[in-house]
C-alpha cells in the first residue's frame, strides 16, 4: 500500500476512535442516558461536600451558580483557580457562589483523597467557595449532578466533559444558560455572571 495512503487511513482511525470516546455519553449502547434516570431538576440534586455530608442543591436556590470540575495537578489549574478567586471575593455577597467538584478521570491529575485535595485548594489555592467530594463527570459512574448538566448543555463533538475546568453556569431559576471549554478562562465569563445577577 502507498505509504500516504497509510498514513491517512491511520489518521482517519485515529480520529474515528477520538469521536467514539468523546461521545460516550451521546452514543448507544455506549452510556446514552435513559430519560427517567436523568435528574428532572438541579434543585432536586443531592451532592457530598469535601467532607462527605450531604448537600442538596436547594441550598443554593435562587444564587447564579458557576459549576467546575476541577483538578490540582492540570496545566490550567493555577490560572483558573487565581481567576475563580477574584470572582468569587467580588460577586459572593451579591448572590453567586463557585462550586468545584474535583475529578480524576482526565490523566490521573486530581490522584489525592479527599482530605489531601481540601488541603490542597485551600492552603495552595486559596479557594473560599464550596469544594465537593471527588466524583466522575463522564462514564457509567457519572455522577447525577453532571447528567443532569450535559443533557441541558452539550458541547464540541458531544456532550463528554472534555478535560479539566469545563465550566456551567446556572442561573437563579436553575437552567444551565452557559457551557464553557477549559480553554475559556474564568474572567471570560464574569460579563455573563453580571448578567444573570441583575436578571430578576
Amino acid at each position: 500500500m502507498n505509504p500516504i495512503i497509510q498514513i491517512w487511513s491511520l489518521v482517519a482511525l485515529f480520529l474515528a476512535f477520538v469521536l467514539v470516546f468523546l461521545n460516550l455519553d451521546s452514543l448507544s449502547p455506549f452510556g446514552k442516558l435513559a430519560e427517567e434516570d436523568l435528574p428532572k431538576f438541579i434543585y432536586k440534586i443531592n451532592v457530598k461536600d469535601i467532607k462527605g455530608n450531604d448537600v442538596n442543591l436547594s441550598a443554593y436556590e435562587g444564587k447564579v451558580l458557576l459549576i467546575v470540575n476541577v483538578a490540582s495537578k492540570c496545566g490550567l489549574t493555577h490560572s483558573n483557580y487565581k481567576e475563580m478567586n477574584v470572582l468569587y471575593e467580588k460577586y459572593r455577597d451579591k448572590g453567586f457562589e463557585i462550586l468545584a467538584f474535583p475529578c480524576n478521570q482526565f490523566a490521573g491529575q486530581e490522584p489525592g483523597s479527599n482530605v489531601e485535595i481540601e488541603e490542597t485548594v485551600c492552603s495552595r489555592f486559596k479557594a473560599e467557595f464550596p469544594i465537593f467530594e471527588k466524583i466522575n463527570v463522564n462514564g457509567k459512574n457519572t455522577s447525577p449532578l453532571y447528567k443532569y448538566l450535559k443533557s441541558q448543555k452539550g458541547g464540541f463533538l458531544g456532550s463528554g466533559i472534555k478535560w479539566n475546568f469545563t465550566k456551567f453556569l446556572v442561573g437563579k431559576n436553575g437552567a444551565v444558560v452557559g457551557r464553557y471549554s477549559p480553554n475559556t478562562s474564568p474572567s471570560k465569563i464574569e460579563s455573563d455572571i453580571q448578567k444573570l445577577l441583575k436578571a430578576s
